[in-house]
């Protein structure tokens, strides 16, 4: 686990979208703002599973490892076009996003689990007067399932999905809708990623952002505006990280 607390850079990558400052660390916060599959649910293995069976049903040899790489973190329709490398209408698109999720579900439903101590964690933060907001490339389908299988009371006050027609990580604008209709400005959220493309996301909307490392190392989840790193969220609460956030 790592957190600490020094001036955070806000320059971007040659290339990338146009990045907003990213705050300092001791920035008023506002709102948290979580990615949802491998963050607030412990999904991944079973996305890959999905994946390898889905592909198998249509004939395509893949480097699953590979392409969760390449696509963890954009919509559904984005991702059907990486696999099939071809453009796919909507209709199509749609009709094949909503086969893999299916098996997603079919094989997640038996063993589902939260990643660790995520609803204990959230409670917290709400107690402390912080908004929370879920920036999700999934679909209203995965959204509403995982919701059923967590059962929050109250559930987070926004929820942005990927098939609201807005471009998937690491473009940022997820992130700055669930910021917008939680009432907030970028730099006083803190987002929740579990995925390479999803920390360059909240960078890009400068945003602070932990790295929760159960499916990519610390390495892997590392940039300047990160704040903390960490395996689950009961390393998150054994520390005073809350308790040091100044709420806005």
């Amino acid at each position: 686990m790592r957190i600490d607390g020094p001036p955070l850079d806000s320059k971007a990558p040659s290339g990338g979208s146009e990045v907003h400052a990213v705050p300092s660390v001791g920035a008023p916060v506002r709102a948290l703002i979580f990615d949802m599959d491998g963050t607030m649910i412990d999904s991944m293995p079973w996305h890959a599973r999905s994946w390898m069976e889905f592909s198998r049903r249509h004939g395509i040899a893949i480097d699953v490892a590979d392409l969760l790489r390449r696509t963890t973190g954009r919509t559904g329709t984005e991702c059907m076009r990486e696999l099939f490398q071809r453009e796919l209408d909507e209709a199509e698109s749609l009709r094949l996003v909503g086969e893999k999720e299916a098996i997603y579900r079919e094989l997640f439903t038996p063993v589902f689990a939260e990643v660790g101590g995520f609803k204990a964690f959230a409670g917290r933060a709400l107690q402390r007067g912080l908004k929370l907001g879920v920036g999700t490339a999934g679909d209203r389908h995965n959204i509403a399932f995982a919701f059923s299988h967590l059962q929050m009371a109250p559930q987070p006050q926004a929820v942005v999905g990927g098939d609201e027609g807005l471009p998937g990580k690491p473009e940022p604008a997820i992130f700055l809708e669930a910021a917008r209709r939680l009432g907030a400005q970028a730099g006083q959220c803190i987002v929740f990623e579990d995925a390479p493309l999803g920390i360059e996301a909240a960078r890009r909307a400068g945003m602070r952002a932990v790295a929760v490392c159960t499916s990519h190392s610390a390495a892997e989840l590392a940039g300047p505006h990160v704040v903390a790193q960490v395996r689950d969220y009961h390393e998150l609460m054994n520390t005073p990280f809350l308790e040091s956030l100044h709420v806005a």
